[in-house]
C-alpha cells in the first residue's frame, strides 16, 4: 500500500513537473475589433482610440461567447484534469492562458482554430525633487487649477508589485472630496488578514494576478502576498512618483528631505498587481493585468516591466502576447507608458520597441548628494553619504574593522562588511569612526548600508567610512540616508588616500596587533544637496538604442528609446515590508534609481496633458511629449550621457537619439505643442505590414488584419521622429502635421544632418488653420559611407512662438 502511494506520488509530481504555462492566440477578433459575422453577436468593435463600453450586453454577450470557446477546445482535445486554465484573455486579443505539458501545447499548436502558442516568459522590474526640477508647480500645475485639480478625473493604471495603501502618498482624507468616477469600473479586492478594502477615493482599483506564478510554482503567499498588498517596495514608489499625493513630509532618522509629490497629484491609481518580489512576473500575468485594466477604464498605463528575453519561437520585437496586448490597449485610447531597461549604457539593450508604446529612458536630474571625509593630514576625501556631520571642530580616532574584532575566528563573516556589531570590540570602536570594506556582498545585495549604520549605532560609534578598494564595471553607488554620521568613498585612489594614511598612523607589534590607533577624522554633512547646472545628463544604465525588429537584433526603421525623464536617486513612496532595495528595509520612503522611476514620471506627465486634452489619441500625447522636449541642459549645452571610458571609468560622452529618443520632457511646452503628429491603429498596422521580414501571416495571427501597404516603408510612420536603418542612395519619408492651436499660424521647415546624409525638406514653410492638417517630406540622400549612423533633426518653427522638433538618424550603405 505505501509503495504504491509511493509511486503515485511521484508520477503526479513529473506531471507538474513536465507542465508549463502557454499563451494561446484564438481565431476571431477580441472585443475591441469584432466587426460582427458571428451568428448571433452584433459588432463590438471601436474605431481607433476609443474606450470600450464595457456595459454594454453586446461586449458582456461576445466576451461569454469567446470565453465558451476557449473551454471548449480545452474540453475537446485533452481530459479533465489534465489541464489548467489561467486567464481568458477576450478585450485586447484572443485567446487564453493554460497550464499544460509540452505535448499538449503541440496538440493546441495544430489544433483547428488556433493562430499561435507562445510558451509564457518572466518579465522584471525595471528598478521630491523633481516637480520642482521638470517645472511643475510654476508652469503646469496653474494651468489645470493649481496641484489640488492637477490630474483631475484622470486614472493612472500600474501594472507593477502592488501598492502599500495605508502609506500618506495615498491617502484620501485631509484632501477635497473627489467626485465620480463614472467611465471607471475596477473592482477593490480586500485584505485577508484585515477584510478592509484596499481603495479609498484616491485608490479606485486593486486587483492582483497570480495564476501563472502559481502554476509555475514560483508564488509563495507567505512573502508574495495573495492580494495588493505591495511586498517588494517597486510598485509603492512608482505609482506615487506619477500620481502621489502633494507636499507629503519625508522624514527619515529624524532628519527632513523635503516634502514629496506626484506628477500628477490628483490624479486616480488603479493597481493591478502582475509583480513579486522574489522572481519579477510571468508574462501571463501581466497580460491579464493589462486586459482588465483596459476593460476598466484606465486613461494612463505605467509599466515599469519589461520581459526577458522571449521564447523562440517569437521572432519579432514588435508581435508577441505582450506588445499585442499593448496594442489593443492603445487602440482602446489608453497611452502606455514603459520602461526603456536598465541594459545600458551597451548599445541595442532596450526592451521596449513598439511604435504604439512611450519608452522611457533615465536622466540624472540636478540634485546630487555629495560629503567629505577631512583626515588628521588636512587631505580631504570626497564621497557621498545622506547623513549628519560628526561633532564641528572636532577630530575623531580612526579603527579598521579588522583591527577591532574580538576573536580572529569571527572572520567567517567577512567583518570588514560591518553587518554584525557582536564580533567587535564595543570598547575599541566607541566614541570612534568605523572603518568598513565595500566588498561584492554590498553589489549582490547580500550585505546593506543599512545595517553597517545599525552595527555603528549598537556600538556607540561617532561614525562610519566604507572604503571602495575596486569596482567592477555596473557597480552603482548610492547615497543611502543615515541617522549616524557616515560616507562612502568610491573612488579608489580616494580610497587609497585614506588607508595609506590610517597605516602609516598606526602603530602595531611584532604580531600585528595594534598598539595605538593614531589616524584622525571627521565627516562632513551630506544633508543638503548639490544643484547641479550640468543637468539632465543621460544616467549610466539606461538602456540603448538603436532600436531592433527581431531576436537577430537588426536595426528597426523606428526610434527608440521615445524621451528622457528623471530615473535617478528618486525619492518616493516605500512599503516598510518591502525588500526590493535592502537600504530600504522597514522605511517609509527610499531614495532608488532605474528607468523604473523615468517611466512613471511620464506616465504621470502624459495625464498632465490628457486632463488639458481630453480628445486627444495616445498618439498625439506622445507626439506633444516628444516634439516639445529638449536637447540642452541647465547650462546651455547639448545633452550628456554618461559612458564608460576606455580603463572603464564613468566618464561624460555627448549624448544621442540612441540615449534620449527627442530628448529630455519639458512639461509645460508639452500642454501647447502647436502641432502633432497624430496616428491610429491603422497606421500601426501599415509600419508592421510595411517592416521587412515580418510576414502578413503573422500580423494576421497577432491582429485579425489583412495587411495594407499604402505606407510603403515602415519609415513613412508618422512617428514624432525619423529613422532609416538602410539609407541606400536617396530616400524620401513623410510626415503628417496636425494644428492643434486655437489660431492659424504659419511654420517654416528647416533640417539639418551630420555631413555623411544630405537632408532637404518640402515644403519649406506652410500655413495651417485651427485643426487643419498638411503633409511634408523630407530627403536623405547618401553622401559618403561611414559605417556609423549620422544625427540630425527637422524643426518647424511657428510664427506664434511655437516650436517643433523631430530627431532624425539613418544609417547610410553602399549601392
Amino acid at each position: 500500500m505505501d509503495i504504491g502511494l509511493g509511486i503515485f506520488v511521484v508520477s503526479v509530481l513529473l506531471v507538474t513537473v513536465a507542465a508549463e504555462v502557454y499563451i494561446v492566440t484564438m481565431d476571431g477578433d477580441p472585443i475591441i475589433s469584432y466587426k460582427g459575422g458571428e451568428n448571433g453577436f452584433e459588432a463590438t468593435a471601436v474605431e481607433s482610440d476609443e474606450r470600450i463600453d464595457t456595459s454594454s450586453e453586446l461586449v458582456t454577450m461576445y466576451a461569454r461567447h469567446l470565453e465558451r470557446k476557449h473551454d471548449m477546445i480545452l474540453g475537446m482535445l485533452f481530459e479533465e484534469g489534465s489541464y489548467k486554465k489561467l486567464y481568458s484573455y477576450k478585450h485586447l486579443i484572443n485567446g487564453f492562458a493554460a497550464h499544460v505539458s509540452p505535448e499538449q501545447a503541440e496538440t493546441l499548436r495544430r489544433a483547428p482554430g488556433v493562430k499561435s502558442v507562445d510558451k509564457d516568459w518572466k518579465v522584471r522590474r525595471l528598478t521630491t525633487h523633481t516637480p520642482e526640477f521638470l517645472g511643475l508647480p510654476t508652469d503646469v500645475w496653474p494651468t489645470g487649477g493649481g496641484f489640488d485639480r492637477a490630474g483631475e478625473d484622470i486614472v493612472i493604471g500600474f501594472v507593477d508589485s502592488g501598492i502599500y495603501p495605508h502609506h500618506p502618498s495615498f491617502a484620501s482624507h485631509h484632501r477635497l472630496p473627489y467626485g465620480p468616477l463614472p467611465h471607471y469600473k475596477g473592482k477593490c479586492e480586500e485584505d485577508p488578514h484585515t477584510k478592509k478594502s484596499f481603495c479609498n477615493r484616491k485608490i479606485v482599483g486593486a486587483q492582483h494576478f497570480a495564476e501563472a506564478a502559481k502554476a509555475a510554482g514560483a508564488f509563495n503567499p507567505d512573502i508574495d502576498y495573495a492580494s495588493p498588498m505591495d511586498g517588494d517596495g517597486h510598485g509603492s514608489h512608482t505609482a506615487a512618483i506619477a500620481a502621489g499625493n502633494n507636499g507629503i513630509q519625508l522624514r527619515m532618522h529624524g532628519y527632513e528631505f523635503g516634502r514629496a509629490s506626484g506628477m500628477a497629484p490628483r490624479a486616480r491609481i488603479a493597481v493591478y498587481k502582475a509583480l513579486y518580489r522574489l522572481f519579477g512576473g510571468f508574462v501571463a500575468d501581466v497580460v491579464a493585468a493589462i486586459d482588465q485594466a483596459v476593460h476598466d477604464g484606465v486613461d494612463i498605463l505605467s509599466l515599469s516591466v519589461g520581459p526577458n528575453s522571449p521564447p523562440t519561437t517569437t521572432k519579432t520585437t514588435f508581435l508577441n502576447p505582450f506588445d499585442a496586448t499593448l496594442l489593443g490597449a492603445v487602440k482602446a485610447g489608453v497611452f502606455v507608458a514603459q520602461a526603456a531597461g536598465n541594459g545600458g549604457p551597451f548599445p541595442k539593450t532596450l526592451v521596449s520597441y513598439s511604435p504604439w508604446i512611450t519608452t522611457v529612458a533615465a536622466a540624472i536630474d540636478d540634485r546630487r548628494y555629495k560629503n567629505h571625509l577631512t583626515l588628521g593630514n588636512g587631505k580631504m576625501l570626497a564621497g557621498m553619504g545622506l547623513s549628519p556631520p560628526t561633532r564641528p571642530h572636532r577630530l575623531y580616532t580612526l579603527v579598521s574593522s579588522n583591527d577591532v574584532l574580538l576573536d580572529s575566528s569571527s572572520s567567517k563573516y567577512n567583518p570588514s562588511d560591518c553587518q554584525r556589531p557582536e564580533v567587535f570590540n564595543k570598547k575599541l570602536v566607541k566614541g570612534n569612526i568605523l572603518l568598513c570594506g565595500y566588498s561584492f556582498n554590498f553589489v549582490v545585495g547580500t550585505a546593506s548600508i543599512k545595517k553597517v549604520v545599525a552595527t555603528a549605532k549598537h556600538l556607540g560609534a561617532a561614525g562610519f567610512v566604507l572604503v571602495v578598494e575596486n569596482v567592477s564595471p555596473g557597480t552603482k553607488f548610492d547615497p543611502v540616508p543615515s541617522a549616524v554620521p557616515g560616507i562612502l568613498i568610491t573612488d579608489v585612489s580616494k580610497s587609497m588616500d585614506l588607508i595609506d594614511y590610517y597605516n602609516v598612523s598606526t602603530s602595531r607589534d611584532w604580531t600585528g596587533r595594534v598598539k595605538s590607533f593614531n589616524a584622525k577624522g571627521s565627516i562632513g554633512d551630506g544633508l543638503t544637496p548639490v544643484l547641479h547646472k550640468s543637468a539632465p545628463q543621460v544616467a549610466l544604465f539606461s538602456a540603448r538604442g538603436p532600436n531592433t525588429k527581431d531576436f537577430s537584433f537588426q536595426d528597426a526603421d523606428l526610434l527608440k528609446p521615445d524621451i528622457l525623464a528623471p530615473g535617478y536617486l528618486i525619492w518616493a513612496a516605500w512599503c516598510p515590508n518591502g525588500t526590493d532595495e535592502p537600504n530600504y528595509v522597514g522605511e517609509g520612503f527610499a531614495l532608488i534609481s532605474g528607468t523604473s522611476m523615468a517611466a512613471p514620471h511620464i506616465a504621470g506627465i502624459a495625464a498632465l496633458v490628457k486632463q488639458k486634452h481630453p480628445q486627444w489619441s495616445p498618439a498625439a500625447i506622445k507626439s506633444a511629449l516628444m516634439t516639445t522636449s529638449t536637447v540642452i541642459d541647465r547650462a546651455g549645452r547639448l545633452l550628456q550621457a554618461q559612458q564608460y571610458s576606455d580603463t572603464e571609468a564613468v566618464t561624460l560622452v555627448k549624448a544621442t537619439p540612441f540615449d534620449y529618443g527627442s530628448g529630455h520632457v519639458n512639461p509645460s511646452a508639452a500642454l501647447d505643442p502647436g502641432l502633432i503628429f497624430d496616428a491610429g491603429y491603422e497606421d500601426y498596422l501599415g509600419f508592421l505590414c510595411t517592416t521587412p521580414g515580418i510576414s502578413a501571416h503573422e500580423i494576421r495571427n497577432y491582429t485579425n488584419t489583412r495587411c495594407n501597404y499604402d505606407m510603403k516603408h515602415p519609415s513613412n510612420f508618422n512617428a514624432p521622429s525619423i529613422a532609416v536603418s538602410h539609407l541606400v542612395g536617396t530616400q524620401t519619408v513623410t510626415r503628417k502635421v496636425t494644428n492643434v492651436a486655437e489660431v492659424e499660424e504659419t511654420y517654416t521647415i528647416t533640417a539639418r544632418m551630420q555631413p555623411s546624409i544630405a537632408i532637404e525638406v518640402n515644403p519649406p514653410a506652410m500655413t495651417l488653420r485651427p485643426g487643419a492638417s498638411r503633409t511634408f517630406s523630407v530627403t536623405m540622400t547618401v553622401r559618403s559611407v561611414s559605417g556609423v549612423y549620422s544625427f540630425g533633426e527637422v524643426k518647424l518653427k511657428g510664427s506664434r512662438g511655437h516650436k517643433v522638433r523631430l530627431p532624425v538618424v539613418a544609417l547610410g550603405h553602399r549601392r
